[in-house]
């Protein structure tokens, strides 16, 4: 019995040491590649960035603009002239440079190692950067610790995600707040103003169509239900302004819905269009 027992603690602990090895290895593995950058003329405190690097599918490029303190090791006169070395510090890793810039255009090679802390704190936040996509067999831990990286993703913007009592975030839904700037103020207030059961993705139409815990409350106020949270997007999109709204509502169309309002808005009919319509002697109902 002993031995068996013994059999089985060496079994586990191997296993667990192959876990264990393969999640180091995960956090350590780095990734190449080449990087590109400009300084805006119009913005002296930001360069823009763009990162590329080989993978299965052909080649992966990210660029966007930074500003020079995220940077170490470069600021704005180093890139008029000579090589350099410099790096992009990040809490979910390094990203290492080297290449050489002039008159503001530089280029060069990069290195990123992954850091293995940040893998081991999100987890205990419930995202799992170790684990493979399942929305993406090429979006392996590596590349996702290195956009990660890249879009700045932090312990600190998951947990005020999480703050906001949303329910299944994940990975993913991280990135799409990096991007698009939400934050867990905006995920309460919107939550707050009637949309308990909003997910990222409307989240994410909210910031393209500029809709806020304001617009909504405005509409709301004006008489509209704002039960469905397309109708919202509807009005941003064909920009259903309030002030729209009360100028169509003083010509004597004070009962029409966002339905009406949308034709309206796609056959450019507005208070002055009315006015002038009357005018000639078109009967308006």
């Amino acid at each position: 019995m002993s031995k068996n027992i013994r059999k089985f603690a060496s079994f586990f602990l191997t296993l667990i040491v192959i876990v264990i090895g393969n999640y180091v290895i995960v956090a350590q593995q780095t990734i190449s590649g080449t990087w590109k950058a400009e300084v805006k003329s119009n913005k002296t405190d930001e360069i823009y960035f763009s990162f590329e690097r080989k993978t299965v599918r052909g080649k992966n490029q990210h660029g966007t603009n930074y500003k020079f303190s995220d940077f170490q090791g470069l600021n704005p006169s180093q890139t008029q002239s000579g090589k350099i070395r410099f790096s992009l510090v990040r809490e979910a890793g390094n990203i290492e440079c080297e290449g050489e810039f002039s008159n503001g255009k530089g280029a060069g090679n990069f290195t990123f190692m992954p850091n293995k802390n940040f893998v081991s704190a999100m987890k205990q936040r419930g995202f799992d950067f170790a684990k493979p996509s399942k929305y993406d067999s090429e979006d392996n831990p590596e590349n996702r610790l290195f956009a990660a990286a890249t879009f700045n993703i932090t312990t600190a913007l998951a947990d005020d995600l999480l703050s906001a009592n949303f329910n299944n975030i994940e990975i993913e839904d991280l990135f799409k707040a990096a991007i698009f700037k939400i934050d867990g103020k905006f995920m309460a207030e919107m939550k707050a103003t009637g949309f308990p059961n909003l997910e990222m993705e409307d989240l994410v139409k909210a910031r393209i169509f500029k809709i806020d815990a304001d617009f909504v409350r405005q509409i709301v106020a004006m008489g509209f239900k704002a039960d469905d949270f397309e109708d919202l997007v509807k009005m941003s999109i064909f920009k259903i302004t309030p002030e729209f709204i009360t100028e169509t509502r003083s010509e004597g169309f004070a009962n029409l819905d966002i339905e009406d309002l949308v034709k309206m808005k796609i056959f450019n009919i507005d208070a002055k269009f009315i006015r002038e319509a009357r005018s000639d002697g078109v009967p308006m109902e």
